[in-house]
């Protein structure tokens, strides 16, 4: 099969991958569609030393392994797990000691024709969700994991910082609670979008100290998390949504003095984020910059950290 791999941060087009084999109690997916994100792009850089093939936003039919499935189109939960460990057995699964992480930590990803995954991952797209559409349901999970670890209401005043890919989702579904939200970023096409919405956005020059319950913080830079810290009330919340390719250094007394509490955010869930999907109370499709075949990868990596540019998808049908 072809597959876009990773071998010491230089990215290569493959044709003679073998197709996975799909062990006892997992599933062999045919992928019709995924997409690239800014992980994706961090491991080009290093961030994470991984080897393999990438990719973990995906779209596919199920081939074999799973009776009940096959033919239906699926998307995925990246994390596979051991069952055993004391996150698995509190119900913290996506914090499994022994977990392989699609595309990321020891598990080939979704650049590829075919990939696996344990069957319990799996979930069924509805029909009247579009491939393109469902292709965000995992970063869509991950916007709402939010919401699973802060209570938001509508009289919370949030701020969310960055207008990528991942801050357009965080700010739609953080809409939705009715909190008074501020998303700001430097991209005025891209607040655009969001505005269109009847969100308000607004540059950094927009954000008033010391005035806001909750801030999340999307950019993954220095200057991006400043902005989310210093928009903080008193005993506010700062959610961390990006990884960080670099060391952050900030001023831990401040957190003290004003008892921020910090919060890291990662994966989210599935079920809730195909129903946002399916009931068409968030739009993905204006965050579509661009389709490429898996055979024009390398460019379609190259259009994805081009900058201004939001999502873009691999087409593997």
């Amino acid at each position: 099969m072809k597959a876009l791999w990773l071998q010491n941060n230089r990215l290569q087009l493959l044709s003679d991958v073998p197709v996975p084999e799909p062990p006892l109690g997992e599933a062999l997916v045919r992928v019709v569609r995924a997409g690239i994100c800014n992980t994706d792009l961090e491991l080009l850089k290093g961030y994470y030393p991984y080897n393999g093939i990438l990719g973990h936003e995906f779209v596919g039919v199920v081939e074999r392994g799973a009776e009940e499935l096959i033919g239906q189109r699926v998307v995925g939960e990246i994390n596979a797990v051991c069952h055993q460990c004391r996150f698995c057995l509190s119900g913290q699964p996506t914090h499994c000691e022994h977990r392989t992480v699609l595309g990321i930590v020891n598990r080939q990803g979704a650049f590829a024709d075919y990939l696996t995954l344990p069957i319990e991952n799996l979930h069924r797209v509805p029909d009247s969700v579009a491939t393109d559409a469902a292709t965000f349901t995992e970063p869509l999970a991950a916007a709402l994991e939010i919401q699973q670890q802060v209570a938001v209401s509508s009289s919370d005043r949030v701020l969310v910082v960055g207008d990528g890919k991942l801050g357009q989702l965080v700010a739609q579904t953080l809409a939705l609670t009715g909190c008074d939200l501020l998303v700001v970023g430097r991209h005025q096409e891209k607040l655009d979008n969001l505005a269109a919405r009847g969100i308000q956005t607004g540059l950094a020059e927009a954000v008033s100290d010391r005035s806001f319950d909750l801030s999340v913080e999307c950019t993954g830079n220095e200057a991006g998390f400043a902005i989310a810290r210093r928009a903080l009330r008193s005993r506010g919340t700062l959610v961390l949504k990006s990884t960080y390719a670099g060391q952050l250094t900030f001023d831990a007394s401040s957190l003290v003095v004003d008892e921020i509490t910090l919060i890291g955010s990662r994966c989210g869930p599935f079920v809730p984020a195909l129903e946002l999907l399916a009931t068409k109370q968030v739009d993905v499709e204006p965050l579509i910059h661009g389709r490429y075949r898996l055979n024009e990868g390398l460019a379609a990596f190259d259009r994805a950290q081009s900058r201004g540019v939001l999502k873009v998808l691999l087409e593997m049908e």
